[in-house]
C-alpha cells in the first residue's frame, strides 16, 4: 500500500515541459479556467488544487451563478449541482464503507438484497454481483428515460429491476446509471434507511461535510449556481437537473448530490488519501486497482481509471490516477502515488447541453499535472499553504 503522506509527483521534466506547450498562460490551471469563463465556455467555476493532506493548496472562484441579473459572483460557498459526482462521492463511498464493516461483500449477487432483480430463478442475472455494478460492467444498458415511464418512484424503480442486461456481466464495459439507481437501493435496503439518510450517517457527517447534500434546502438557493435554461423557462437551481434523478425524488443512487469545492477536497484528502481516511487502506487499494481488465474500459470500483472511454484526466495525467465527471460540468480526480487531486465544479450545463467542459477538464488536469513536476524542483516548502484566491471577481483576480 503506498504511504499517502509521503507523496512525491512521479512524473519528469520532460512531461512537464511537453505539457506546457500549447496552453495560454504558461500552463497554469487557474489562467485557463479565468480563460474558459471570459470566453463563456463555462459561467462559473471553482477550481481547488492539491497535493497530499497537508500539502500545497490552491484554490480559485471566476464568473457568475447565471447569466442575467440573477447571477451572483461564484465564491467557493458555491453550491454545484454535482450531477454523476453522486456516483463516487455517494454511492461508491457508502457502499464501500458498508463493505469495510462486513454488512456487505463485494463480490455477492445482487439479487441476494434486490430479490426481484432475478425475479424467475434468471440464472444469467443471478450472476451479477455488486462489484460488476461498481465497475460498470453489470451488463445493464447505459440508460432508460425512467421520467417518461408512468406511475411512481416504486413503479420506476420496479422498470430498473427488470430492465434486461444487453450483455452477460463481465464481458463489456457500458457506463450504467442503471447500474448505479441499484446501487443506491442496495444502500438503502443494506443499512435499513432511505438513501439519503444512509449517506448522510455513512458519508456526509463522519467527514464533516456540511455544505454536500440530497435535496438541497431553500435558503441555500441564493448561492447555487444554475444549470439548465429550459425553453421558455427559468434557470433550473437547486432542483436536480438529471431527470430520472428528479422523477426518483430527488433522490437516487446516480444523481441527484449538491455541494461545494471545500467540501469536496476534503473528500478527496479525507476518504482517499489520508492515511487514517474514513475507507480502509484494502478497501481503497481496491477500489482504485483496475478492476476490468481486458475489457473494453478502465473502471476501478465507481471510478473512471486512465485511458477509459470517459477518462478526462488528460494522458499527462499519472497512471496510477482515478477521477470522474459530471454531467453539470464537475469533475474530480486525485493519484494515490503522487499526491496531485483537483477538484472542478462549473455550471457549463447552462450554457446549453453537450460536453462543453471537456476540453477544459483536459486541459486543467494536464497543467496540474506540470505544476507538480515544477513543484519538486522549486525552492518552495514542500508543505507550505499556496492558496490562490480570486473569489467574486467575474474573470478572476488572484491575491
Amino acid at each position: 500500500m503506498i504511504d499517502l503522506l509521503d507523496l512525491t509527483p512521479q512524473l519528469d521534466g520532460k512531461q512537464a515541459t511537453m505539457l506546457d506547450q500549447g496552453f495560454p498562460g504558461g500552463g497554469d490551471p487557474e489562467d485557463l479556467v479565468r480563460d474558459a469563463v471570459r470566453d463563456r465556455v463555462v459561467p462559473g467555476a471553482v477550481l481547488i488544487t492539491g497535493t497530499g493532506v497537508d500539502g500545497p493548496v490552491s484554490t480559485a472562484a471566476y464568473g457568475v451563478t447565471a447569466d442575467g441579473p440573477a447571477g451572483r459572483p461564484v465564491t467557493t460557498d458555491t453550491v454545484f449541482d454535482l450531477a454523476s459526482l453522486t456516483k463516487v462521492v455517494a454511492t461508491t463511498t457508502a457502499v464501500l464503507r458498508l463493505a469495510d464493516t462486513g454488512a456487505l461483500a463485494l463480490d455477492e449477487p445482487v439479487h441476494r438484497h434486490l430479490p426481484d432483480f432475478a425475479a424467475g430463478d434468471d440464472k444469467v442475472r443471478r450472476e451479477v454481483t455488486v462489484r460488476h455494478l461498481l465497475s460498470h460492467a453489470s451488463g445493464l444498458p447505459p440508460h432508460r428515460d425512467l421520467w417518461k415511464l408512468p406511475g411512481d418512484r416504486a413503479s420506476r424503480l420496479a422498470a430498473v429491476l427488470a430492465e434486461p442486461l444487453e450483455t452477460p456481466p463481465f464481458t463489456a464495459v457500458r457506463y450504467s446509471d442503471l447500474g448505479f439507481i441499484l446501487l443506491g437501493e442496495i444502500v438503502a435496503t443494506v443499512s435499513g434507511q432511505p438513501l439519503d439518510a444512509a449517506v448522510q450517517e455513512l458519508v456526509l457527517d463522519p467527514l464533516g461535510l456540511t455544505a454536500t447534500r440530497y435535496l438541497p434546502p431553500a435558503q441555500w438557493r441564493e448561492r447555487t449556481a444554475a444549470t439548465e435554461v429550459p425553453p421558455g423557462g427559468a434557470p433550473r437551481c437547486g432542483v436536480v437537473h438529471d431527470e430520472n434523478a428528479e422523477c426518483l425524488g430527488g433522490v437516487a443512487g446516480h444523481a441527484g448530490l449538491f455541494g461545494t469545492g471545500p467540501d469536496l477536497a476534503r473528500y478527496l484528502r479525507d476518504c482517499w488519501l489520508s492515511r487514517d481516511a474514513l475507507l480502509s487502506p484494502r478497501i481503497r487499494e481496491e477500489a482504485l486497482r483496475p478492476q476490468t481488465e481486458g475489457l473494453d474500459g478502465a473502471r476501478g470500483l465507481g471510478w473512471t481509471l486512465p485511458g477509459d472511454t470517459w477518462d478526462h484526466m488528460s494522458p499527462s495525467w499519472p497512471p496510477t490516477g482515478a477521477g470522474h465527471t459530471g454531467f453539470t460540468g464537475t469533475s474530480l480526480a486525485l493519484d494515490p502515488a503522487s499526491g496531485i487531486w483537483v477538484v472542478l465544479l462549473t455550471n457549463a450545463v447552462h450554457y446549453g447541453r453537450g460536453a462543453r467542459a471537456q476540453d477544459l477538464r483536459r486541459r486543467v488536469h494536464a497543467a496540474v499535472a506540470a505544476r507538480a513536476v515544477r513543484a519538486t524542483g522549486s525552492e518552495e516548502e514542500p508543505h507550505a499553504p499556496r492558496i490562490h484566491s480570486s473569489i467574486g471577481c467575474p474573470h478572476g483576480r488572484r491575491t
